[in-house]
């Protein structure tokens, strides 16, 4: 299945998803180090988001998360790709300085057609995310 959706960061990746039904923010949310999510308040709490496709509604919090997915990017424990219901600016500038593949807006909700291990393409240079099987 093809989900067409618009192009924040451009790129591609591809690999295994992990999804979050709450918002999100890359300062204080995730340790930098090694990628593991630490907030309290989150539903994905103990998992690492290094080299997933990870799928969550949108950012939240401060403009230094920016700064954070650009550090994680450089010590290799940023995700893969991002994919948001809809992306805020804080995750936008963050996605595009660290040349993650960022796409939102999906003809249909991410979070009610993805699930945690799903296979995810995201192929953010043509604008669509695929599942496959």
């Amino acid at each position: 299945m093809r989900i067409r959706g618009r192009v924040i960061s451009k790129g591609y990746a591809e690999g295994e998803a992990l999804v979050s039904k709450k918002k999100f923010s890359f300062l204080g949310d995730v340790d930098v180090e090694s990628g593991k999510v630490i907030a309290e308040d989150s539903d994905i709490k103990g998992e690492n988001i290094s080299n997933k496709i990870f799928v969550f509604p949108s950012g939240r919090g401060s403009t230094v998360g920016t700064y954070v997915l650009l550090r994680m990017r450089k010590k290799k424990t940023a995700p893969k790709a991002i994919i948001n219901v809809e992306t805020e600016p804080i995750i936008a500038v963050g996605a595009i300085i660290a040349e993650i593949p960022l796409i939102d807006k999906l003809e249909k909700n991410p979070l009610d057609i993805f699930k945690s291990g799903d296979y995810l393409i995201v192929n953010a240079y043509e604008g669509y995310v695929e599942i496959r099987d």
